[in-house]
């Protein structure tokens, strides 16, 4: 083969090299994301932290509607508790997994924008995080679990460069969506507890469908994100 034949061939295979492994992107970091949770202890922190993105939504929406947030309770098991004072019973029940949805699916978002744009949303996570033990952590345990997460968002930026730092909190991103996305299934059962019965009690609409919304909801986020992650150049 001639040499300016051999360069044009390699040139083409590498192309489709490229081209496939950035349309399969997406799904990779997700079945990374899944093999992740399947592992002992080192899922631990991030099912942290979607229990902790679940009860911050409870307490900014409290906030946004005007409530206080009184305290907020996070457990070993990945349960938590945020207690409130006033403000939309209803959108503060809602907002528990729809938030965590959220979350999951804008810092997914976020860090597939820009590497820069990464950057700035993990010292804002940090922000958060940090006026959570100033405002709202009341006991030893909860102090605990959240300078986890704080370290945990603190390495990733100290020990990764710029493009890796994109790709850790993709993956965060999807853990946090993951847990999202099977915590609602949770409440089917049969205790009539959580956010799914007190949405029931307010609406008379019953828990299911609830579940059934938070379910479809975090499936829809998951999809756009996958269409987002093939369009996105960087």
């Amino acid at each position: 083969m001639p040499e300016s034949s051999d360069k044009k061939y390699r040139s083409s295979t590498e192309k489709t090299t490229k081209s496939l492994s950035h349309k399969f992107q997406f799904w990779l970091l997700f079945l990374t994301a899944l093999i992740i949770l399947q592992l002992p202890f080192i899922s631990i922190p991030f099912k942290w932290l979607e229990s902790y993105f679940h009860e911050i939504s409870h307490g900014l929406t409290a906030l946004l509607t005007g409530g206080s947030i009184i305290q907020i309770q996070l457990f070993p098991n990945g349960a938590g508790l945020c207690t409130t004072r006033g403000g939309s019973a209803f959108f503060i029940s809602l907002m528990g997994y729809g938030g965590a949805i959220l979350w999951g699916s804008l810092l997914f978002y976020l860090a597939s924008s820009h590497r820069r744009i990464a950057q700035v949303f993990s010292m804002l996570l940090v922000g958060l995080l940090a006026s959570s033990i100033l405002l709202w952590v009341r006991d030893l345990l909860t102090l605990f679990i959240v300078l986890v997460l704080l370290v945990l968002v603190l390495a990733q930026i100290k020990y990764s460069s710029q493009k890796y730092l994109q790709k850790f909190l993709q993956v965060t991103g999807l853990l946090v969506l993951i847990n999202s996305l099977m915590s609602p299934l949770y409440l089917l059962d049969g205790q009539a507890r959580g956010d799914g019965a007190a949405l029931a009690n307010l609406t008379y609409i019953p828990e299911i469908i609830w579940v059934v919304i938070w379910f479809s909801a975090a499936l829809l986020a998951t999809y756009k994100l996958s269409k987002i992650s093939l369009g996105s150049k960087r």
